[in-house]
């Protein structure tokens, strides 16, 4: 037999939550056919099978958090049919451990039948469900490994009550339900990881928040050019806005190294990372994710572009992986689009610094001639870790990006 466990599939995860189930009781299986497909916090996975043999028992249902470390499938890939002379010594000893624990189990349930509470064995999915079916689980027998209740049994038990009930005569009639006010949603999953990241950063960061505006006309009608290119020649250049974000920080990065940091306490160093690696903060149906463009001094806005529009894309459908969410050294949130006009963001610890870029609208302005111009103005918002930055370094970087913005011919003449 083969215990199908759940390992780490993330950064020192510690539980996920089973949304399918590719197989059932009775199935054959090969090497690597995905068997479970769970979703941790930051990514979905699918879990393949170690071993070829048939589905002797499923020990999770849809629906289940689970903890790492947790059996959910068990394999019967032939071999405990050897003959107790072929097993090694080791394997003899764990036999006889298994069976002595189970032999204990089953006593303990006895014990507890006669004398007090019967200990009840069955998945958090299996006791919602008698919770619905309005079913005590002390009152059904499992039939599952070691006596666990599974759904049939609930079902099952179920059903023969109902048609019990429907066969007396009962004279008494049934007081209507009052449906209530309000509707609980679980806080598991990715939602419950956001709330703890979140937590740790604002009562570990002392966050400031520096607010700022950009003339980006020169900017749009860079892109409105590259725009009606790319209709004649077909070559990719109608680039997002995001990505000359993108590129602007990480030249100014360079310029202001230490907000491309992060602070370690308990060594009492702040560690300058040399690369810059820039997550994207994304919303999607299940929640923030950030996923991250490595290198991001190293490649053109065009390249920028592809692998953003790529990883976004990624995310919003769940097929990210693990190195897609790993190593940002500073972080992002474009939520102009969505028609924000101001925010104070939580730092993503343990880094530095995070900038979002809000909404652009034409508005009037005094240029230089003193001649009032209609400009399209962007606002933005700095924040940073005050215990490594001072509020001095943080305006110089944000103006340095600014003016990057407003004069997008120095990202050209700064490319590699």
């Amino acid at each position: 037999m083969v215990d199908v466990k759940l390992h780490d599939i993330g950064e020192g995860m510690t539980e996920g939550e089973v949304i399918h189930l590719f197989v059932k009781v009775g199935d054959q299986v090969k090497v690597d056919q995905p068997l479970v497909e769970v979703q941790t916090d930051k990514v979905t996975a699918e879990l393949p099978s170690p071993a070829e043999g048939t589905v002797k028992d499923i020990l999770v249902n849809r629906g289940d958090v689970i903890e790492v470390g947790s059996t959910m499938v068990i394999i019967d890939n032939g071999q405990e049919e050897n003959s107790q002379s072929q097993k090694t010594e080791k394997e003899l000893s764990n036999d006889q451990s298994w069976k002595a624990t189970e032999k204990k189990v089953n006593f303990s349930m006895e014990r507890f039948d006669s004398k007090g509470p019967k200990r009840i064995l069955a998945a958090p999915h299996t006791r919602k469900l008698a919770r619905m079916l309005n079913v005590n689980l002390e009152d059904i027998k499992g039939t599952g490994r070691i006596g666990r209740i599974t759904d049939e049994d609930v079902e099952r038990f179920a059903n023969s009550k109902t048609n019990q009930e429907s066969a007396l005569d009962r004279t008494d009639q049934e007081v209507p339900v009052l449906a209530s006010g309000y509707e609980d949603i679980p806080f598991t999953g990715r939602r419950k990881a956001i709330a703890a990241k979140m937590t740790q950063s604002l009562f570990t960061i002392p966050h400031v928040t520096h607010f700022d505006e950009a003339d980006i006309t020169n900017l749009l009608e860079l892109k409105a050019t590259l725009k009606k290119l790319d209709e004649k020649q077909q070559k990719g250049y109608n680039v997002s806005l995001a990505a000359f974000f993108i590129k602007a920080i990480a030249i100014a990065l360079g310029d202001f190294p230490i907000f491309n940091a992060k602070l370690d306490e308990e060594k009492q160093i702040i560690r300058m990372e040399k690369a810059v690696h820039i997550g994207l903060a994304t919303d999607t149906e299940e929640g923030l994710i950030v996923p991250v463009i490595k290198h991001v001094d190293d490649k053109s806005i065009l390249a920028i572009h592809r692998e953003m529009k790529e990883l976004i894309q990624k995310a919003r459908d769940n097929k990210l992986r693990h190195d897609d969410i790993t190593g940002s050294t500073f972080t992002i949130s474009n939520v102009g689009p969505l028609g924000s006009t101001g925010a104070t963001p939580i730092i993503n610890y343990p880094e530095v610094g995070l900038m979002a870029f809000h909404k652009t609208k034409k508005m009037p302005v005094v240029n230089d001639q003193d001649e009032i111009v209609i400009r399209s103005m962007m606002n933005l918002s700095m924040t940073f870790d005050h215990r490594v930055a001072d509020g001095g370094k943080a305006v110089a970087f944000t103006n340095r990006i600014i003016e990057q913005l407003e004069n997008p011919e120095i990202m050209l003449v700064n490319l590699k």
